[in-house]
């Protein structure tokens, strides 16, 4: 039972996520209506890829630090899953930014760069594929996770705040809803 804390924990998790997103009263706007409901996929298809992509990072350290195969293939293995969640992220708010803003990609600052930041990690994931020998794919895929990692952070959380152009909430330094975008109900 120790070992399984966590599995449960995190099926709870998204269980009260699921039913939240479907049951719990939102906001009402007439821009959002009941699109809202995305809020909870969408933010936390990214917080788990930040998640997933910094444990990569790290274990990519690892391994760059003691040679151990194991440590690499858990980082390929966390950044597989956070290139997914991703991709789920991009995806569903590219389907809340049809309903809210008109168009699925309006070549706003933080769609760009997201996309960015997956295209980096799609690159990671080809030059793994890349290589033969099992060592050199190692080390060589180690260190592009790194720059990839350091690559990402700015893109992410730096570049677009420094716009004045964003649609997404989040603009000028803020990274939550301002009165603009939710009611107070």
């Amino acid at each position: 039972m120790k070992k399984k804390w966590w599995k449960i924990l995190c099926v709870a998790i998204l269980i009260y996520s699921i039913l939240g997103a479907l049951l719990f009263d939102v906001p009402r706007l007439a821009i959002l209506n009941e699109t809202i409901r995305n809020l909870h996929f969408h933010v936390t298809m990214w917080f788990a890829m930040i998640i997933l992509l910094t444990t990569s990072v790290v274990y990519a350290i690892k391994y760059l630090r003691s040679n151990k195969i194991e440590h690499d293939q858990i980082s390929v293995e966390f950044a597989n899953a956070g290139v997914l969640f991703g991709m789920l992220g991009i995806t569903t708010g590219a389907i809340w930014a049809g309903f809210t803003w008109g168009e699925p990609w309006s070549g706003d600052p933080k769609q760009n760069s997201s996309a960015i930041a997956l295209l980096i990690y799609f690159a990671y994931l080809v030059l793994r594929n890349s290589l033969e020998d099992q060592q050199q794919k190692a080390r060589i895929s180690s260190i592009y996770n790194v720059f990839a990692y350091a690559a990402l952070v700015p893109l992410l959380f730096i570049l677009p705040r420094m716009t004045d152009s964003s649609l997404h909430p989040g603009n000028g330094g803020n990274p939550g809803f301002n009165a603009y975008d939710m009611d107070s109900k």
